[in-house]
């Protein structure tokens, strides 16, 4: 199975690029193909242009539709900014995800046309475990993220890991890092593969 794994986070050091990192390299225990599309160091332009609904596209739309064509499993890694998606992973969705109806010119390979098997995303988040039970923020974020946004990942798995606590201990970052490991060594494949 070939994954791609989409990683916001401006600092190379971060959890959440160690968790991406981790991931991947679950991933590659398990014999999968994996590609990574670091939305920083790619310098990639989340804000939506008269390009991105012009006759021909954006370029760098363009591009990145050929990645998602290329997977069979997607994985968005993100930190948890005020109960949303971060700035150039939300910005990446808004342009990238979905088709372009409103022009209805695009024909490039979009998410929709992919029809990904599986996905994931990976989102570091600051509040302590029992606030996010307490307001319910888990089940909220699941509804609008894996319903919602991610309703285009295909009928098969689907799943949103909070990694909660990073910032708590060592022995904590650890034990999420390790989480993280497991998750893509044990992501499970698709028992269809339809490629476009």
């Amino acid at each position: 199975m070939h994954v791609l794994t989409v990683l916001d986070h401006p600092t190379p050091t971060c959890f959440a690029a160690g968790a991406a990192r981790r991931f991947i390299a679950g991933l590659k225990s398990a014999g999968h193909t994996t590609e990574l599309a670091d939305l920083h160091a790619e310098d990639f332009n989340p804000l939506f242009s008269l390009a991105d609904i012009s006759e021909e596209g954006a370029e760098d739309v363009a591009q990145e539709q050929e990645r998602i064509a290329r997977a069979d499993a997607i994985c968005l890694v993100f930190p948890l900014y005020w109960w949303g998606m971060s700035a150039k992973m939300k910005g990446w969705v808004n342009r990238v995800w979905m088709p372009n109806d409103a022009a209805n010119q695009n024909t490039a390979p979009t998410l929709r046309d992919a029809h990904l098997n599986s996905g994931l995303m990976l989102v570091p988040a600051g509040p302590r475990s029992d606030r996010v039970e307490r307001k319910g923020h888990a089940p909220a974020l699941d509804t609008t993220w894996m319903l919602g946004a991610a309703g285009d990942f295909g009928a098969l798995p689907r799943r949103l890991e909070l990694l909660i606590g990073s910032s708590a201990s060592e022995q904590r970052r650890d034990m999420l890092l390790d989480r993280c490991f497991t998750i893509g060594q044990t992501l499970p494949a698709p028992a269809t593969i339809r490629k476009i």
